[in-house]
């Protein structure tokens, strides 16, 4: 069997050529053993009509299996010559012939170095790419990082308005006099906790008692 890929045939008839070739002479082969049997069986009923014929079986076995190994010798010669000649000139795609959708390369033929430096323009771009999307990925985090901060920001401005608001109730406006109105309030709150804490730790004592 040819050992030549002939890939160019395989894409045009969906198979490569050897491959045809091989199954031609699983055929032709199982075709001829078969032959083979039918001739031995014929060969056997004939004997029978002879009685006193001194031919066994055997001998018509070996006989037949001689003369098959005979004709696969010349069978195999003949289908050589068959497969050189139809791989040349049935299953082949003669050079100068494209296939339709090869026609492209036609029109914008390139060499093998304008390919290789086209594959390299092409990996480039795929870096860049991979870089830019890198740093696109990087600056959606920034500024996703930047709305928190924003959200966080306004949250301490709607908090000193509500507490100048809450001041300008109570008659300070000034900033210092605010938080020193808050610092006192926040101590006699602390107190008063302090105080209601101590009343409910004696009640908590006064009811294990009892």
């Amino acid at each position: 069997m040819s050992v030549n890929p002939m890939a160019y045939e395989a894409q045009f008839f969906g198979f490569t050529p050897q491959t045809c070739m091989l199954r031609i002479y699983i055929a032709f082969q199982d075709y001829l053993f078969d032959m083979m049997l039918v001739v031995e069986s014929v060969i056997l009923k004939k004997l029978d009509g002879f009685p006193g014929c001194k031919i066994s079986p055997s001998q018509i076995r070996k006989s037949t299996e001689k003369f098959l190994l005979f004709m696969k010798d010349h069978f195999d010669k003949l289908f050589s010559k068959m497969e050189e000649v139809l791989l040349q000139l049935v299953l082949s795609i003669p050079e100068n012939v494209l296939l339709p959708e090869d026609k492209v390369h036609e029109q914008y033929p390139y060499s093998k170095e304008q390919f290789q430096e086209l594959q390299a323009e092409i990996q480039q771009l795929q870096q860049q790419y991979r870089a830019e999307a890198s740093a696109g990925q990087a600056l959606q985090a920034e500024l996703e990082e930047q709305n928190a901060v924003r959200a966080e920001l306004e949250k301490v401005v709607q908090w000193f308005d509500g507490l100048h608001n809450i001041c300008r109730e109570h008659g300070t406006s000034n900033f210092k006099e605010s938080f020193a109105f808050l610092m006192r309030n926040s101590k006699k709150l602390q107190d008063v906790l302090k105080d209601v804490e101590k009343k409910s730790n004696k009640m908590k004592k006064h009811h294990l008692l009892l």
